[in-house]
């Protein structure tokens, strides 16, 4: 596996690979990548022939208070895990490749609806940082794939909506969020975790669980929201929030609304921040 910074050498790379008629396959991540990330790269590794993973710490979609200084930068275990799994090359560009004029002076992407809600009324323009940094990576990398995790939903959904309103000659692919054997979906951000937290931090996916069977079982919508957030209160949570919605556009469905929904949740333990999703269907 080979590291480049710059786009030149990224692009000269790519062009070799495009010039003997092989496919591309793209993970972006934050880096500090774990088994998570790794089940992302395997799918575009089964794709693809060339698979580019990047490592990008993207200070736009990090706000005031965040945690991007303290955010884990862990390049040379990462590193060793990518050329483990086959990778082809590693991206791992300065702040400057991807914001030439300054992060505060970049062409900004927004996208409409599915930034303003959830994660986005929580993290006002996080979305915006999202969308601006994947379209610059897709811009470089050029990949036919790119692939990104499940857990993230509402990141999905909002790469999903940009790459076909900008008619973006990428397909979108979903990984499936990997858990551990308690439940707890993986994530950078759970090594923040006390080990007291980190025993009651399981209880963010089974309250996502218990809403599914109240749903199977007919429950009303708000109720079902109601008894979760009262359940991870209990259990020593700050919600932000814990709801029902249309997979499509995040809109709340209809009360007689049944099929296509999911439910998503975020909430403080600690110093921590978690999120979690869990199809309905």
């Amino acid at each position: 596996m080979q590291t480049v910074q710059d786009a030149a050498a990224l692009r000269a790379m790519v062009r070799g690979w495009r010039q003997a008629g092989q496919t591309i396959g793209f993970v972006p991540t934050l880096g500090n990548l774990h088994a998570g990330h790794h089940s992302l790269l395997k799918l575009a590794r089964a794709r693809t022939d060339r698979v580019v993973a990047s490592i990008f710490v993207n200070p736009t979609q990090f706000g005031p208070g965040e945690d991007f200084e303290r955010y884990p930068r862990t390049m040379a275990q990462d590193q060793s895990g990518l050329a483990e799994l086959d990778i082809d090359l590693l991206f791992a560009p300065e702040v400057s490749t991807i914001y030439p004029f300054g992060a505060e002076n970049s062409v900004s992407i927004h996208v409409p609806g599915l930034s303003e809600t959830l994660e986005g009324a929580h993290r006002p323009g996080h979305f915006d940082g999202v969308a601006t940094v994947v379209n610059k990576l897709f811009a470089l990398v050029q990949p036919d794939i790119a692939v990104f995790g499940q857990k993230d939903f509402q990141q999905l959904k909002v790469i999903e909506r940009m790459v076909r309103d900008l008619a973006l000659p990428v397909k979108v692919m979903a990984g499936p969020t990997l858990r551990d054997g308690d439940g707890l979906a993986l994530s950078s951000r759970n090594q923040y975790l006390t080990p007291a937290e980190r025993t009651r931090a399981p209880q963010l996916a089974a309250a996502l669980k218990q809403m599914k069977a109240l749903f199977g079982q007919g429950h009303a919508r708000l109720a079902i929201e109601q008894a979760a957030a009262a359940r991870l209160q209990r259990a020593g949570f700050v919600p932000d929030y814990i709801v029902i919605r249309r997979e499509e556009d995040l809109a709340e469905p209809a009360d007689d609304e049944r099929t296509g929904l999911v439910a998503l949740a975020a909430a403080r333990l600690g110093a921590t921040r978690l999120i979690d999703n869990l199809p309905l269907d």
